[in-house]
């Protein structure tokens, strides 16, 4: 099997919608557009590099990591598919169940919060996990790369993609997503449980 044989569109297409919707970064328009308020500026380039570079990582030594607790895949894919319950549950109905402090130094904001937890938090990093029990590796490593550029445009368009979309669009995009992401952690759970 060659290089280009192992990339599979509908996968890349997939994987790629999947962290779209994990990673919410149109949701978060609103938040961003505060920290931009407060600190000033925000280095679309730097928060998405560390973007980048935590899902790769996370993505090679994550099952490394969770063998050293003694976990394997499939259950933090379960594990991992009620988290993107949650999140799409809040993205649905709109009610919090995770709330994250979003304080940190002017200098390094686009590190902390903005880049982790906000944009590549515990729920993208569990997504990641779970994908690799179900997607080749090689996919999954495109749709990051998608996604991170789709992240760079997004910071670098805040207000634009705000005033385009409007509270209404954001709103409905975000439900949108919610429901997508609520079959698909069912389709996790179900994948990993054998039910």
């Amino acid at each position: 099997m060659t290089i280009f044989q192992a990339f599979d569109p509908r996968e890349i297409l997939s994987v790629t919608l999947i962290l779209f919707a994990i990673i919410d970064v149109v949701g978060t328009i609103p938040v961003i557009i505060e920290m931009q308020r407060k600190a000033g500026s925000i280095e679309a380039e730097k928060a998405s590099i560390a973007v980048l570079i935590l899902m790769i990582v996370f993505l090679f030594v994550g099952k490394e990591l969770l063998a050293i607790i003694g976990l394997d895949i499939p259950s933090f894919a379960i594990a991992g598919s009620l988290v993107i319950f949650f999140i799409a549950l809040e993205m649905i109905l709109g009610h919090k169940f995770f709330k994250e402090e979003l304080t940190a130094e002017t200098s390094s904001l686009s590190i902390v919060p903005l880049a982790f937890p906000l944009i590549a938090g515990a729920g993208t990093m569990t997504t990641l996990l779970s994908l690799k029990s179900q997607y080749q590796t090689e996919n999954i490593m495109v749709g990051i790369v998608l996604n991170t550029l789709f992240v760079y445009m997004v910071l670098k368009n805040t207000y634009r993609v705000e005033k385009i979309l409007g509270k209404n669009g954001l709103d409905v995009l975000r439900k949108a997503f919610g429901v997508i992401l609520l079959a698909i952690a069912i389709k996790l759970f179900r994948s990993n449980t054998g039910l």
